[in-house]
């Protein structure tokens, strides 16, 4: 790795330049308005692995549910999912859930500024413990994300993976050594907006870049090809099939269990298709196992793909009915923790995972 470091006038104008940038170009964000610990806690949270538009939508729904950390900690669980639909990675709204309570029960309420006892709370690492502590208190702490890691790898020509433990290291490092004391809620923010506007991991603006005269990369033309790039964990593609079984008007759905994969949310049975299995026999083999109950598959309602994490999942779902007369009162549940008999539009009261939702789309179209 090489870095380049800056002497104390050069570290001190860097610092200038990014404030006034950020000052003068900083977006109009909603959390930005009054900067309270709540609200800066709830869109960190929500704006890992979102895009920014999106976060806004979901930030501001979330707010007229939960407006504090009180309301928070008082909702059921499901109607925290239920809010947070559509987002996925869904371990953050129980993390919400469970860290509201705990501020509740052991903090009165209150989000704490140091980010050594953040750090001991359900879904709070190192960087959303240094956002919290620098953006809503302006404490002198350092932040790294994926805009900062880019700024950095090309303002210092940092040329290894910036997922390397040792690179990572120094980012935080550099993070640390380059904030200004007492400045830390700017500084730190105009560092994230700056990788998010201007230094971009395609087609870079240098050309109306406020940090050109520091950039390493720039001088010697390395712009765009750096930063180095991280080697992700390659694509595991799933096919999976499941039945929306309905009976007098009402549609059978099972609630995942708590630990499980999307646990909490509701789905409708299914599972993956096994070698030389056709989809509908998939749908009518999980069902047994799942519920004990025995169908008939009628129709096909489409296919949909979505994306989890290193997963492809292709989901065949298909509309079916019970095989003959049976209890269904009590169903078996061998993957689930809830069940229950729910019509067309209260299936819309329920967080589903996102290949589920749209096939309720299609349900819809369908009647």
């Amino acid at each position: 790795m090489t870095t380049i470091p800056l002497d104390p006038e050069a570290r001190t104008a860097l610092q200038e330049t990014l404030v006034d940038w950020f000052i003068k170009n900083q977006r109009d964000l909603p959390w930005r308005q009054n900067y309270t610990p709540y609200q800066i806690w709830i869109s960190e949270v929500m704006l890992q692995q979102t895009q920014m538009e999106r976060g806004i939508i979901y930030f501001k729904r979330w707010l007229l549910a939960f407006p504090d950390i009180q309301s928070l900690a008082q909702a059921d669980e499901s109607r925290v999912l239920k809010l947070w639909e559509g987002l996925g990675y869904y371990s953050r709204a129980r993390n919400l859930h469970r860290c509201a309570r705990i501020l509740v029960e052991e903090f009165q309420g209150r989000i704490p500024d140091d980010i050594t006892i953040l750090q001991r709370l359900p879904g709070i690492g190192p960087y959303t413990a240094g956002a919290i502590a620098s953006i809503a208190y302006n404490r002198d702490a350092p932040v790294v994300d994926g805009n900062v890691g880019r700024v950095f790898a090309r303002l210092f020509n940092i040329d290894r993976k910036l997922n390397d433990p040792a690179c990572k290291k120094e980012l935080w490092r550099l993070a640390a050594d380059l904030l200004p004391p007492g400045r830390a809620r700017v500084f730190n923010q105009g560092l994230m907006e700056f990788g998010a506007l201007i230094c971009t991991p395609k087609n870079p603006r240098c050309d109306n870049c406020s940090l050109m005269g520091f950039c390493v990369a720039h001088k010697l033309g390395l712009t765009a090809q750096l930063p180095v790039p991280n080697k992700g964990p390659s694509t595991i593609s799933i096919e999976m099939a499941t039945g929306v079984l309905c009976h007098q008007g009402r549609f059978f759905i099972q609630q995942r269990k708590n630990r499980d994969v999307w646990g909490g949310l509701w789905e409708f049975p299914g599972g993956e298709r096994e070698k030389n299995e056709q989809p509908a026999e998939t749908v009518v083999r999980e069902f047994m196992e799942e519920t004990g109950l025995v169908v008939k598959v009628d129709q096909k309602i489409t296919t949909v793909t979505h994306h989890y994490t290193r997963y492809r999942v292709t989901l065949h779902g298909y509309t079916c009915t019970l095989a003959d007369r049976q209890n269904i009162s009590t169903p078996i549940l061998n993957a689930a923790q809830d069940c229950g008999w729910v019509c067309l539009q209260a299936l819309d009261e329920y967080a589903f995972p996102a290949g589920h939702r749209q096939l309720i789309e299609f349900i819809k179209k369908m009647q």
